[in-house]
């Protein structure tokens, strides 16, 4: 870090650099934990007692940080999910941490967006699996060809949401009408 700082043309031994390089560590040891979690641990723990409940559930809007594995700059997003439970659910708290899982490490977004849905499908073999993830890449917004505004969208569906078109409708529906006024 300190090398970098005398790269950009500043001196890493002024007062207000010289406790950089260390926070920058601090900082990097938490963008990246996610390299030290299990992702299929974290979904270890289900439920069997669900009522006989075997309709879609959805959470949407799980805010995604996570970094560009080719410039290590931020993508800011959102996830959504949904599965179609098969005997077992697990907690939506559970969900949200499996995207952070892999949120920290560096990415590509199509990549995190295959393992978030392939994990939940190995793990709980629900009948089916979506998985949306809207995006900006800082690396685009802040450089480069430099064009804010701009979100990427990527999917991957499962299961009954990639062979039954009325499933994923449903998905896609539940994903949209978040309250936005359109």
């Amino acid at each position: 870090m300190r090398t970098l700082i005398e790269w950009a043309g500043d001196d890493p031994d002024r007062e207000g650099l010289t406790g950089t390089p260390a926070r920058v560590v601090r900082a990097y040891e938490d963008f990246f934990a996610g390299y030290h979690e299990d992702p299929v641990a974290l979904l270890a723990t289900t439920f069997e007692e669900t009522d006989d409940y075997d309709e879609m559930v959805v959470l949407r809007d799980i805010r995604l940080e996570t970094h560009c594995e080719h410039h290590i700059i931020p993508i800011l997003g959102k996830v959504h999910i949904g599965y179609l439970p098969s005997e077992r659910v697990v907690g939506i708290s559970k969900l949200a941490r499996l995207v952070e899982v892999f949120a920290k490490r560096m990415q590509i977004q199509e990549a995190l967006t295959a393992q978030i849905a392939d994990t939940i499908q190995e793990v709980l073999k629900p009948r089916g699996v979506g998985v949306i993830v809207e995006a900006a890449h800082q690396c685009m917004t802040t450089r480069g060809v430099r064009k804010p505004g701009v979100s990427m969208v990527t999917s991957r569906m499962l299961g009954c949401f990639r062979d039954d078109s009325s499933t994923r409708r449903e998905f896609l529906s539940m994903v949209e009408n978040n309250g936005r006024s359109r």
